[in-house]
């Protein structure tokens, strides 16, 4: 097909008020509305993204609240927790912190 056939074929398509009314609504919301599809793909992945990471969160407060749980009911359990997170110590004993070479 020739340039010059493709215009003939495409022009008295486009000089239909009814096809150009329509073209130009379409260029309106894909790139100039309020809500264009431009602006709905980001917000989408930024949906996706914050539904991640409250899923991440909802798992680590269901773990916390576990371990909160298990250290609440056992007294053994909380000291060692605080020996070994806070590196707390009798009155007479000495900590010695050991950090291996990788």
């Amino acid at each position: 097909m020739t340039a010059k056939n493709f215009w003939n074929i495409t022009f008295p398509i486009l000089r239909n008020k009814f096809v150009l009314t329509l073209l130009i609504f379409g260029v309106w919301i894909l790139l100039f509305d309020q809500n264009n599809l431009l602006d709905r793909f980001y917000e989408m992945k930024s949906l996706k993204a914050l539904v991640e990471e409250k899923a991440y969160y909802s798992n680590k407060i269901q773990e916390d609240q576990r371990r909160m749980n298990e250290l609440e009911s056992n007294k053994d359990d909380l000291e060692k927790f605080a020996r070994e997170q806070y590196l707390m110590k009798k009155d007479n004993e000495d900590v010695f912190v050991v950090v291996e070479k990788e």
